[in-house]
């Protein structure tokens, strides 16, 4: 599956673009942390919800549970809010 990294995360991928497996957005997640380790904290908290600055969205859908199934051809968008004053 095709996963877009937000900017902000660039600093773990160095591209936009990435490959992650799994059958479900968690289980892409974890592929992501074992490819890019220490990322997966940006986007989940301790609890293991998804960050309240975080939106998944699969085929024009926003995610939010990680157990959501995906299909291996799919696309994940990570987006990332930025706040400042």
């Amino acid at each position: 599956m095709r996963v877009l990294i937000p900017s902000a995360l660039h600093s773990y991928t160095t591209q936009p673009w990435v490959e992650a497996g799994g059958g479900t957005v968690g289980e892409v997640l974890d592929d992501l942390e074992r490819q890019f380790p220490g990322i997966r904290f940006r986007m989940v908290d301790e609890q293991g919800r998804i960050r309240r600055h975080i939106r998944l969205f699969h085929q024009r859908e926003m995610v939010f549970d990680l157990a959501a199934p995906l299909p291996a051809d799919g696309e994940l968008l990570i987006v990332q809010a930025l706040s400042g004053g």
